[in-house]
């Protein structure tokens, strides 16, 4: 039911929203961000229970305060500004919510290098011990 709630409050907060599919997003991230074909199932797994697909998903407030922002749930309490100082990806958490991936990519790629996917709870709870292989099946990937 939140994720329900996050999509249809996600797709009156921006103007500028793109709502993937599966196979899109997947050939997408391979072909023009250069994603491991080995972790992509991984990845849409995770986009599709952290947003849905939708590039302009607002998650929060969270326990903290703080919200998650575009396909990748980015938190904005360490990784985008505003609405705190620390920054780690370099980028207004607005451009997460674009259907522009780009900066999303970017910074969903640096959390993975310093975290892998244990960054992300919808990850461990949904993908990490789940056959992730229908996530891309039909691809043609």
């Amino acid at each position: 039911m939140r994720l329900l709630i996050l999509v249809v409050l996600s797709l009156f907060c921006c103007g500028q929203a793109k709502i993937y599919d599966r196979c899109e997003l997947a050939k997408e991230l391979i072909n023009r961000f250069g994603f491991d074909r080995g972790t992509i199932a991984h990845w849409i797994c995770l986009v599709e229970h952290e947003s849905s697909y939708n590039t302009a998903a607002k998650g929060g407030p969270n326990s903290d305060g703080s919200y998650d922002h575009g396909l990748f749930q980015i938190n904005d309490r360490y990784w985008c500004a505003p609405p705190d100082d620390i920054n780690e990806c370099g980028v207004r958490c607005e451009e997460l919510r674009s259907d522009d991936i780009a900066a999303s990519v970017k910074c969903a790629k640096k959390i993975f290098r310093i975290h892998s996917f244990e960054a992300w709870n919808a990850w461990k709870n949904r993908c990490r011990n789940a056959n992730t292989s229908k996530y891309i099946e039909g691809c043609n990937l």
